[in-house]
């Protein structure tokens, strides 16, 4: 069964694959709860967006500033799958992206990644992400996915650099700084992040 989109028909993946797919979230969860991470935020209470960047909130809820950076993680699988697996079915792309972003989670919140992103990026408090989190993380890179999916490419690029663009001015912090500052640390960059 197709869906028909403005730029023709897009396959419908089918739910099995989406069923496999949060099984692979399922077990990157257990994994990170025995890994030692706290299901939910330690303050105890849940909350859909945490705005407060250089707090304790960060990294620990549902939604926040760097949420705009999984959905971008979203198309970029998106690219690879359509250019490495393009004769496979799409939900065999969608459980390699949602692959790659369950392992992110877990080599994010391991100590070697925690200390680099300490030692190296504005995160200088960074403790690791809360399971929660963290499986919220893998959603919003799905909803990237699918978006890059059914929108003309054109809309997914204006949408990635709108995402960076607002990030930067808001947090002076977004996918390609993290990046960069996690690669290659510049002391001028982290100096301007930290607002001197």
């Amino acid at each position: 069964m197709n869906r028909l989109t403005a730029t023709g028909p897009v396959p419908i993946v089918p739910a099995r694959y989406w069923f496999l797919a949060l099984g692979l979230v399922a077990i990157a969860a257990a994994i990170l709860l025995w890994m030692g991470r706290p299901p939910i935020c330690t303050c105890g209470v849940v909350k859909l967006w945490t705005g407060a960047v250089n707090s304790a909130d960060n990294s620990q809820h549902i939604a926040d500033w760097y949420t705009p950076s999984h959905i971008i993680h979203g198309f970029l699988f998106y690219l690879l799958g359509w250019a490495f697996l393009r004769s496979n079915p799409p939900g065999d792309r969608l459980l390699g992206a949602v692959l790659i972003e369950a392992g992110w989670e877990l080599l994010e919140n391991s100590p070697m990644i925690i200390d680099r992103y300490r030692q190296t990026t504005m995160a200088l408090g960074y403790s690791g992400d809360s399971v929660l989190n963290s499986v919220a993380d893998i959603g919003w890179m799905s909803l990237g996915f699918a978006l890059a999916r059914r929108l003309p490419l054109g809309v997914t690029i204006l949408l990635a650099i709108g995402f960076e663009l607002l990030t930067l001015a808001i947090i002076r912090d977004n996918l390609t700084l993290n990046v960069l500052m996690l690669v290659a640390p510049i002391d001028a960059i982290r100096i301007w992040q930290a607002g001197a």
